[in-house]
C-alpha cells in the first residue's frame, strides 16, 4: 500500500511539473502568436510619430505624448499616470520657411533649431555672409565683428563633398578617395584653428554674433549621409538659429565667398511658453505573489525634433508598450510587479530616469531587473552583463527560454563592464540595479537617424521591432517568474590604463529638474 501511495505521489508531482512546464510554454507561445498575428506596432507608431510628432522636452507635443500613452495603457486595462519630476523651458516650434531671393530665387531646405528665438510672423530679409577666411588673432576678429550687423552669418565649415565616404569608396579611384580625405582633414584642422584663434566655440559664437547685430545664425551639422543633418538646440536668445541642408548651405557659402552677396528671406515662427512641468509616464501591471518586487521595462519617450524621433526612441517606446499590452493579455497576473517607464528628457542627460531612481528608492532596492531599449529600429543583437558578476547565471538562463528565431541573433558579453551613460539603463545600473541595454543592429543609425532630420516613420523596420517585442515580453515574463532574486554582486574593476588608478563603479547622479534656463 505504501509503495502504491508513493508511486501515485511521484506520478502526481511529475504531472504537476509537466503541467507547469506546459503552462510556461503556452504563455510563451501565446506571446509569440500575439506579437506576430495581432501586432499593434504600426498603429502605435502612426499615432505617436505621424499624429503627435517629435517629443522635445518642454513642448506641448511631449505633453500630448504622455497623455496619449496614459490613455492607451488604460485602454488595455493597465493603470498608468504622468509622474512629474521637474520643469523645463517651454517652447513650441512653428513654421520655418527659408528662400534665397538673390542672386536668384530658390526655396531652401532647412529649419530653426530647438528653442530658437522667433522672427515673428513677419519675414526677415537680409544678406548672407561667411566668417572671415583667416583670422590673425582674437583682437582682429573683434574688429571684424561689426560686419555682421544686419546680416545672416554662416558659421559651419563648408563640406568639400556631400557624398558619404562609403559612396566614394565604391566609385572613386583609390588615389582620388585618399586625396579627398587628405584635403578634408587639412580643411577641418584649419577651421578648428580659426575658431581657437577667434576665441570662440560653436556654442559661444552665436551669442557674440547676435550681440554684434546679426539678424540670424546659420549652421549645417552634416551627419555624413546623403541629405541628412543632426538637429540640436539653438544658442541664441534674440535672433533665430537655422540649420540648412548641406547642399543649400554650400550654395549660399559659395555665393557669399565669391562676392555674389546672396540674400535670403526667413520666416521662423516659434513660441516661448515659460516654465512647464516635465513628466515620466509610468504604467504598472501589479504582481500577485511578490508585488513589492519589480521588473522594469524602460525606454525614453522624448526626442529631438528635426524628424519625428522614430528610431530615437519611438521604436524603443512602442516595443515596451506593445510588450506590456501582450503581457497584460496573456500574463495578466505576474508574480512580480511589471513597471513600464517611458522617461522624459533622456536627451539632455537621462533626467527622467535619474529622477525616478532618486524619487523611488523603495522600488530601486527591490528591482529584479531593468530591460532598456533605445538605439534604433534594428533587432537586438547584443546584451552585456554590465559588470554584474553573476549576470550569466540568471540572464543566460532567461535567454535560453527565448525562441531560437530571436535569441540566435544575440551575442552576449558576460560579465562585461558597467555602462556609464548613453541611455536610461545607466541610471539604474549606477544605483546597483541589474539593468541591461537591449542593443540593436545598426541599420545606419548613427549617420541616418540618430538625432537627424531623417528620423521618421519610414525608417522603421517593423519585422525587427516585432522581434524585440517578443524578446522583451518573454524576458519580462521569465524574470517575473524566477524563483530567485537576481544577484547585484559587481566585478572587481581593473586599473585605468591611462591614469593607473583603480576604476570605480559609476555613481548615481541627480537630474536637472529645472532645465533650459541658466
Amino acid at each position: 500500500m505504501k509503495k502504491i501511495l508513493g508511486l501515485w505521489t511521484l506520478c502526481l508531482l511529475l504531472s504537476l511539473q509537466f503541467s507547469f512546464a506546459q503552462s510556461n510554454d503556452e504563455i510563451i507561445q501565446n506571446i509569440i502568436q500575439e506579437a506576430e498575428q495581432n501586432s499593434k506596432l504600426e498603429e502605435l507608431a502612426h499615432q505617436l510619430l505621424d499624429s503627435i510628432g517629435p517629443r522635445l522636452v518642454g513642448t506641448p507635443q511631449m505633453n500630448n505624448a504622455h497623455n496619449w500613452a496614459v490613455e492607451k495603457f488604460k485602454s488595455w486595462g493597465i493603470p498608468a499616470e504622468k509622474e512629474k519630476w521637474g520643469e523645463w523651458r517651454g517652447w513650441e516650434r512653428g513654421i520655418t520657411h527659408i528662400d534665397m531671393i538673390e542672386p536668384r530665387v530658390q526655396s531652401l531646405e532647412g529649419r530653426q533649431l530647438a528653442w530658437s528665438p522667433s522672427t515673428g510672423k513677419k519675414p526677415v530679409t537680409a544678406e548672407v555672409i561667411t566668417l572671415p577666411e583667416t583670422v590673425s588673432d582674437s583682437m582682429a576678429f573683434q574688429q571684424w565683428l561689426p560686419n555682421v550687423k544686419g546680416k545672416f552669418v554662416l558659421i559651419s565649415m563648408q563640406e568639400p563633398t556631400g557624398r558619404p565616404d562609403y559612396n566614394w569608396e565604391e566609385f572613386a579611384t583609390e588615389a582620388s578617395f585618399e586625396k579627398m580625405k587628405r584635403e578634408r582633414q587639412v580643411q577641418s584642422e584649419a577651421w578648428r584653428d580659426k575658431f581657437r584663434t577667434m576665441g570662440y566655440t560653436s556654442r559661444t559664437l552665436p551669442a557674440a554674433l547676435e550681440n554684434a547685430g546679426a539678424v540670424g545664425v546659420i549652421t549645417s551639422n552634416w551627419s555624413e549621409g546623403f541629405g541628412v543633418n543632426k538637429i540640436f538646440g539653438a544658442y541664441t536668445k534674440k535672433v533665430p538659429t537655422l540649420d540648412l541642408a548641406l547642399e543649400d548651405y554650400g550654395l549660399l557659402y559659395r555665393l557669399a565667398e565669391n562676392g555674389s552677396k546672396p540674400k535670403i528671406r526667413v520666416t521662423a515662427e516659434s513660441k516661448e511658453l515659460g516654465m512647464v512641468p516635465t513628466f515620466n509616464t509610468i504604467a504598472t501591471i501589479k504582481g500577485t505573489e511578490l508585488p513589492e518586487e519589480y521588473v522594469i521595462l524602460s525606454a525614453h519617450f522624448d526626442s529631438w525634433d528635426g524628424g519625428t524621433g522614430a528610431t530615437d526612441n519611438g521604436t524603443g517606446t512602442i516595443v515596451m508598450m506593445e510588450a506590456a499590452r501582450i503581457l497584460k493579455e496573456h500574463y495578466p497576473n505576474p508574480k512580480r510587479t511589471i513597471i513600464v517607464g517611458l522617461w522624459g528628457s533622456e536627451e539632455q542627460g537621462l533626467n527622467g530616469s535619474r529622477a525616478f531612481v532618486e524619487d523611488h528608492p523603495e522600488i530601486v532596492e527591490n528591482t529584479q531587473v531593468v530591460f532598456n531599449q533605445d538605439n534604433g529600429t534594428g533587432r537586438v543583437v547584443r546584451i552585456s552583463g554590465n559588470g554584474l558578476l553573476h549576470a550569466y547565471d540568471y540572464l543566460g538562463d532567461w535567454l535560453s527560454k527565448v525562441p531560437d528565431t530571436v535569441a540566435d541573433h544575440i551575442e552576449t558579453d558576460f560579465p562585461g563592464r558597467p555602462g556609464r551613460g548613453g541611455s536610461d539603463y545607466a541610471s539604474f545600473l549606477a544605483a546597483g540595479v541589474p539593468a541591461f541595454n537591449l542593443s540593436s543592429l545598426n541599420w545606419s543609425y548613427w549617420n541616418y537617424t540618430w538625432h537627424t532630420n531623417r528620423d521618421t516613420y519610414d525608417k522603421i523596420v517593423f519585422d525587427d521591432v516585432r522581434n524585440n517585442v517578443i524578446l522583451t515580453a518573454v524576458l519580462a515574463y521569465i524574470a517575473s517568474e524566477d524563483e530567485d532574486i537576481t544577484s547585484r554582486e559587481q566585478i572587481k574593476l581593473p586599473d585605468n590604463p591611462r591614469t593607473g588608478e583603480k576604476e570605480t563603479w559609476p555613481e548615481p547622479r541627480s537630474p536637472n529638474r529645472r532645465g533650459g534656463v541658466e
